[in-house]
């Protein structure tokens, strides 16, 4: 296929995906005109239910929790099959590293970014630890955590170097941490089956105090390990990538 047939599916599928786009954006309620039922409904009971008053981390964890079980193991399966395909790469190399690394020199990174990188990392962990331990109170979620802690590590890599992002995530851990918190959260549903309940029911007690960081049963057990596995996957793709392009491709 030449270039020009390339650049010419990628302009009419990238049309077809903003009509689409355009056409759902259209069909939208108005702003603070929402037709209901199922936001009031859970406005109206989440809290009794579950004790959690971050509904939305209700709604994800513990009424739709099926649905994020399917949303993490896409995330989980696309981190493994970065890994898979790039880890294969490296066994076939057809010129050598130094002819793959021609006109690929990487210019030295400033100390500006280097300072301000290694001035951000601290907090971005305090705050990936955070929003993934209390998705109970708030509309956090380990999603969110897991994404924050993983640029934490990547300013490891920016405020350093490579050689320094690997050894605080070396990959034979972070693939250990990504199927525990995979394995961890679909564990937790199947300890539900054990009492006699359905998939993922809500079954550890939900303390007294609504919205309290210990109120919310499983909610705030799912929501770690979704934070494990999510922080876990975006840092094994970074470390693949940046392994294939600087050692590698680099010649190291």
């Amino acid at each position: 296929m030449t270039p020009g047939q390339r650049r010419a599916m990628f302009l009419i599928g990238g049309a077809g995906l903003v009509a689409f786009v355009v056409w759902g954006l259209l069909g939208l309620p108005g702003f603070g005109h929402y037709p209901g039922p199922y936001g009031f409904i859970i406005n109206r009971f989440a809290l009794r239910q579950t004790h959690a008053t971050g509904t939305v981390s209700a709604v994800n964890f513990d009424y739709r929790g099926f649905d994020t079980v399917g949303e993490e193991f896409i995330l989980f399966a696309a981190a493994a099959g970065v890994a898979t395909v790039l880890r294969t790469l490296r066994g076939e190399r057809e010129r050598s590293p130094a002819d793959q690394a021609a006109d690929r020199d990487a210019p030295p990174t400033s100390g500006a970014v280097r300072m301000a990188a290694l001035m951000f990392t601290g907090p971005l962990v305090v705050m990936g630890w955070w929003l993934t331990s209390h998705a109970q109170t708030n509309p956090s979620g380990g999603f969110q955590g897991g994404v924050v802690l993983a640029t934490a590590f990547i300013m490891v890599y920016l405020a350093g170097e490579f050689l320094v992002f690997e050894r605080f995530s070396p990959v034979d851990v972070t693939d250990a941490v990504e199927a525990v918190g995979a394995g961890g959260f679909a564990a937790v549903g199947v300890a539900a089956l054990g009492f006699g309940l359905a998939y993922l029911t809500n079954f550890l007690p939900k303390g007294q105090v609504y919205g309290s960081v210990s109120s919310s049963g499983t909610i705030a057990l799912i929501s770690f390990f979704v934070g494990m596995e999510v922080a876990a996957a975006f840092i094994l793709i970074v470390v693949e990538l940046l392994d294939q392009t600087l050692l590698i491709r680099g010649g190291g």
